[in-house]
């Protein structure tokens, strides 16, 4: 068993907010790279938009984690996940930059990476949420959103360099620092030692259970597809995407209302085990009160996630130039988002989860109406024009503000989710928790070009500040949630 060597033995490298910070930079990096680095380098290539826009699909692998999340719970060895991970993701863009185009070979390295990246994100998770007691957890969510934004710098940084260093230098650099975070993750404190029922044909059974969702998830969508084409044929570009919104929430209700019905009867008649392999799945949805919860996950961000894939395309048609929106949406925005996660950790521990959802969810409501006040006194289109300083002053304030209040809202919602989780299924469940988070940004994100494109981008912006608001409703069945799983404030 691998143990730090003495010298590494420091009161910092003992410390659990030191090895949070490390986790999740090693979580951020990854997804910053397939988020904004592989687009810029294909566009540079001269890869067609529509092909760049089918890397966005890759990215539902952040979405379906947790069909394949049980198999960490299983096998156990967090570190070990995260480390094998790491070193396949680096190894994974050095393919890509070897082929140096958008050929097969390269699209199902990406593909791979991206399941990789989901799968370090699991390990991370539920190794986490292990590692923490529930009096840490605010100051760990602040130290985990913070070094998770400084992970997406760090891919911002290295886009940044890349024109003095060449492509291959970059991605090389890239997969140097994946090989990093996977030999630190090896010495991070050893997790807790659990009793795990053996079971026959685990990982079978498991592969199977996934390979059937994804044939029935294809089969409604191609039946959608073929409805919707006949019931709005004068609607066509919206389609597909209407398709797959329509076939994931249509699995998503029935498989929750089979499983809650088939884990109530297996428990009664045979106790927790019986229904092993989506035990933490099972077992969430018997709790009192879960349906509220997972809509109150499903809704915390709303607004957010509305407003922020046309918060930089109002920038553009703004008038603003390319490094201006790096440096200050980009990396700005990244710097303050560490700063939010900070200060939200800070006032967790002083007011607790419960109340920091509604007073930070409040602050992040708010910062919606900065974009609101920009896109209201900026005349469109001005893209190619210099823009007046006073606009510039107030999309420079809508950022900040944004930014910040970002990072205030993710920690209170990390927060909670990783209070209520249990511990014995703590990769499973809180995988299967960030899915829903992450099915809101898919999801939302298709709808907010269409807003933007019909409404204008203020009205639709008032839209964003009142998509927060729902969630405040189901914040009475959140409380006693907390309760149930012993958070009392």
């Amino acid at each position: 068993m691998l143990r730090a060597p003495h010298f590494l033995q420091s009161k910092l490298l003992q410390s659990k907010l030191f090895w949070v910070g490390v986790l999740y930079f090693a979580e951020g990096f990854p997804f910053g790279v397939f988020n904004d680095v592989l687009p810029v380098y294909f566009r540079r290539l001269g890869v067609d938009l529509r092909e760049i826009g089918f890397l966005s699909l890759l990215g539902l692998a952040w979405t379906i984690k947790f069909l394949w999340a049980p198999a960490v719970d299983y096998y156990r060895q967090h570190r070990r996940w995260m480390a094998v991970v790491d070193f396949g993701m680096s190894a994974l863009l050095l393919v890509v930059a070897v082929y140096n185009d958008f050929s097969i070979p390269v699209q199902i390295a990406i593909a791979l990476f991206a399941v990789l990246s989901a799968t370090n994100d699991v390990a991370i998770d539920g190794y986490t949420v292990e590692l923490l007691d529930k009096n840490e957890l605010g100051r760990a969510n602040g130290v985990r959103f913070a070094l998770y934004r400084v992970g997406l710098a760090a891919a911002y940084g290295i886009l940044i360099i890349s024109p003095h260093i060449t492509w291959l230098g970059a991605y090389s650099l890239c997969a140097a620092l994946l090989v990093l975070c996977g030999m630190a993750c090896l010495f991070a404190p050893h997790e807790p030692a659990r009793m795990v029922v053996k079971q026959r044909f685990f990982l079978g059974r498991l592969l199977l259970v996934a390979a059937a969702l994804v044939a029935i998830g294809w089969s409604v969508d191609i039946g959608m597809v073929a409805v919707l084409k006949r019931l709005l044929p004068q609607y066509e570009a919206p389609i597909k995407g209407l398709a797959i919104v329509g076939t994931v929430l249509a699995i998503a209700a029935v498989a929750m209302i089979w499983l809650r019905r088939e884990a109530a009867v297996k428990t009664h008649a045979a106790g927790a085990a019986a229904a092993p392999l989506f035990a933490a799945l099972a077992e969430m949805l018997q709790r009192p009160r879960i349906v509220p919860v997972i809509l109150f996950v499903l809704s915390y961000k709303l607004g957010d996630v509305a407003l922020g894939p046309m918060v930089k395309p109002f920038w553009v048609d703004a008038g603003f130039l390319d490094a201006e929106i790096g440096w200050v949406s980009g990396i700005g925005g990244i710097g303050l988002g560490v700063a939010g996660g900070v200060v939200g950790g800070w006032v967790i521990d002083r007011i607790g989860i419960f109340r920091a959802l509604w007073i930070l969810g409040l602050l992040q409501a708010l910062a919606n109406l900065g974009y609101v006040w920009a896109a209201y006194v900026i005349p469109l289109p001005t893209a190619g024009h210099e823009v007046a300083l006073a606009h510039r002053a107030i999309v420079y304030f809508a950022s900040i503000n944004e930014s910040f209040c970002l990072g205030l809202g993710g920690v209170a919602l990390f927060s909670f989710l990783m209070a209520i989780v249990n511990k014995k299924y703590s990769a499973a469940e809180y995988a299967i928790l960030s899915s829903l988070f992450a099915l809101t940004r898919h999801l939302t994100g298709f709808a907010s070009g269409y807003g933007a494109h019909y409404m204008g981008y203020a009205p639709y912006f008032v839209l964003t500040f009142f998509l927060h608001f729902p969630a405040f409703l189901l914040l009475p069945w959140v409380r006693k949630m907390l309760i149930q799983t012993g958070v009392t404030k």
